[in-house]
């Protein structure tokens, strides 16, 4: 084996042909810029809005306003870096087609197993979250479910050993046994992920209408939300603003990062777009900004009515109803948060099968996994193990671990795809006015020769200025300190690295500020998560150099 094969990268060409040109993929294209806008909307507003944002406000306070607007900059920049390679290379897959074509072969599998770890584990938090929203609508109806069967094996042990009074504790002493093992799991949690892979194995376009509908009712809610909650808000609460002060805000990088994941899913969904070199690029741009302004807004009016000390819940929308005694809207709430949720599911559970798809038909994974249903035109057997993938851990998992292991793989993957596009090759002038004809994005060249190192030395005199500690504090190489101040020590030469690139390889701006802020929010993540996200990635590289370099397409050898 040669160690360039590694890196061979597979030509634009041979990836149009494969179904680009909507001939070959032989999946029905009937998504609109409407229909991929929503899709991601759908996406987006999920377990970020009803759930996650209650942990990011409680540890950031009205500060983690300002950690949104990171995310959205981030993700907005990365988002622009998705629509430049969705328009030059219209095909399913996301970040792991465009890391085939501008990384090569090893980095292409490596982002590809992180997008597979983001979408399968992405949905078992996602699951948790909708069972409790679930369960709780439920209890209004007066229909009460064991707790046995609304909790996770994890919790209910821990809190078993723990002697924690509550609902863990409950479903522990009371659940029944089978060959003395206790029989706890999440019946409702399981139950969402069945019906979901069978609407996605039924068909797109089925999809696509619940999507819509779900789109337009969990909107208007959250609108009734806001327009609500103002009455209640309370500007002293907005004081102090960052009350755990920067660090607090970067705390909730995860529980702030997981809010905004959901527009790369558009990307998978190219083969099934009617214009998709067009309208793909539209649809995540629009579906950012919408949700961006939703996420800031809800933020304040959550900070506003209650201190941000009462905001570390899992359903943190609820919960302030509830302090401020409005108990109609509980009922309201719990039903846009089973509809979020329902469609957050819905769009991550028909990404992942299509990545399964696109790796398939590069010879990486088995073949099975790119057969097209010939009635339901789905890739249906990567449906079929995509609703297993999600549904087994349900079983022996629990939300906490899988926030954080998702985030952390979405940046990876974010960073690759800007870099990516900082080495894709310039077009000519013929095929950049054919794209300007037809109305397809391209990123604006802007060199970064002189803005670039200007804003990376402004930046450094604003935090000097306003967090004067930050540089001692993450300078200080002590034992106790070392590993936890790793990641932004890397973080520094990365950036020193890429001024000094710009510079001389007068580098595109808008994707190299994509990669560093990516980048920059990688820091964020704890050292446990690091850990965890080493031992996935070896456990990749094993299944890679097993299976995948021997059946790849485009090795030489065979």
């Amino acid at each position: 084996m040669s160690f360039l094969q590694l890196f061979r990268k597979k030509p634009l060409t041979k990836i149009v042909q494969q179904g680009g040109d909507g001939e070959h993929s032989g999946l029905n294209k009937v998504l609109t810029v409407k229909d991929l806008t929503f899709f991601g909307i759908a996406a987006i507003i999920g377990g970020g809005t009803f759930s996650a944002i209650g942990n990011a406000c409680f540890t950031g306070g009205p500060g983690v306003i300002l950690l949104y607007i990171m995310c959205a900059v981030a993700c907005g920049f990365t988002a622009m870096c998705y629509a430049e390679f969705a328009s030059r290379v219209p095909v399913s897959g996301s970040a792991y087609t465009y890391a085939y074509v501008s990384f090569g072969e090893l980095f292409a599998w490596i982002i590809g197993w992180a997008l597979l770890m983001e979408y399968s584990i992405g949905n078992i938090y996602i699951a948790f979250s909708w069972s409790g929203y679930f369960t709780n609508l439920l209890e209004t109806f007066g229909i009460h479910l064991p707790e046995w069967l609304t909790i996770n094996y994890k919790s209910a042990h821990a809190a078993f050993m723990d002697n924690k009074v509550g609902e863990g504790l409950t479903a522990w002493q009371n659940a029944p046994e089978l060959a003395g093992l206790k029989i706890i799991f999440d019946l409702p949690a399981v139950a969402i992920n069945v019906l979901i892979t069978y609407l996605i194995y039924r068909g797109t376009k089925e999809s696509k209408n619940l999507s819509n509908a779900m789109v337009y009712v969990k909107l208007a809610i959250i609108l009734l939300v806001i327009i609500v909650g103002a009455f209640y808000i309370d500007i002293d609460n907005w004081t102090p603003f960052m009350p755990n002060g920067f660090g607090g805000v970067m705390a909730g990088v995860s529980a702030v990062f997981f809010a905004y994941i959901g527009f790369d899913a558009v990307s998978t969904l190219a083969e099934e777009s009617k214009n998709p070199q067009r309208d793909l690029p539209r649809g995540m741009i629009y579906s950012l900004a919408i949700c961006t302004l939703v996420y800031i807004v809800l933020a304040l009016v959550l900070t506003g009515m209650v201190k941000y000390d009462l905001l570390g819940v899992s359903d943190p929308l609820a919960e302030i109803f509830a302090l401020k005694g409005v108990k109609w809207m509980l009922f309201i709430v719990s039903i846009a948060a089973v509809v979020a949720m329902t469609s957050v599911m819905l769009v991550f559970q028909m990404g992942q099968p299509r990545i399964w798809m696109t790796m398939s038909r590069d010879g990486l994974m088995p073949k099975k996994f790119s057969e097209i249903h010939p009635k339901h035109k789905t890739p249906g057997f990567a449906t079929i193990v995509t609703g297993i993938v999600v549904g087994l851990p349900i079983f022996f998992t629990d939300e906490n671990f899988v926030l954080d292991f998702t985030s952390i793989g979405t940046l990876f993957a974010f960073v690759l795809v800007c870099g990516g596009v900082l080495m894709l090759s310039p077009q000519s002038e013929e095929e950049l006015k054919d794209r300007a004809t037809r109305g397809k994005f391209r990123i604006p060249y802007i060199n970064s020769k002189w803005i670039f190192p200007a804003l990376v030395l402004l930046a450094i005199v604003l935090v000097n200025y306003y967090v004067p500690e930050f540089f001692a504090e993450t300078f200080n190489l002590s034992e106790a300190t070392f590993a936890t101040n790793l990641p932004m020590l890397a973080f520094f030469v990365l950036t020193l690295i890429m001024v000094v690139l710009a510079f001389v390889k007068n580098l595109s701006l808008i994707p190299l500020l994509g990669l560093i802020s990516c980048c920059y929010l990688l820091t964020g993540m704890a050292v446990s998560n690091w850990k965890w996200f080493g031992i996935w990635l070896i456990i990749g590289l094993v299944i890679y150099f097993a299976y995948g370099f021997r059946k790849s397409k485009l090795n030489v050898a065979k």
